[in-house]
């Protein structure tokens, strides 16, 4: 079922540009990353569940890439908007061959079936 997402008609014009266009830029940086980088996490400093996905993926042996945005206490309205283009609510959020596979929990299912590596030998 796709993600339920506010019609374009149902955004006033006056804010339309507003809508599609605030901090694009951390938007285009991790769609580049996350297309350029086998694995990529996407976290914030202070975040245990940041943390963890990336020693599994150390202890799995799996290289990744790393952006961090900020902590609990900045930063928060750029990563809100990595949440609203993706629908993922938490960090980290977690990307393999560019498909956003969830966080860490979501990961740590991915190394135990083998499924990462699956993936990742495609």
């Amino acid at each position: 079922m796709p993600r339920l997402i506010l019609e374009e008609d149902q955004i006033h014009p006056a804010v339309r540009d507003k809508v599609a266009n605030l901090h694009v830029e951390i938007v285009r940086n991790v769609r580049s990353a996350a297309a350029s980088n086998p694995v990529l996490v996407v976290g914030m400093a202070g975040n245990p569940h940041c943390r963890r996905a990336r020693r599994m993926l150390d202890a799995a042996g799996v290289a990744h890439h790393y952006l961090e945005y900020g902590s609990y206490l900045n930063h928060w309205r750029l990563r809100n908007a990595l949440k609203m283009w993706t629908g993922w609510p938490t960090f980290p959020m977690v990307f393999v061959k560019g498909v956003l596979v969830g966080g860490a929990s979501d990961l740590q299912a991915l190394i135990a079936s083998g499924e990462l590596n699956r993936i990742l030998a495609t």
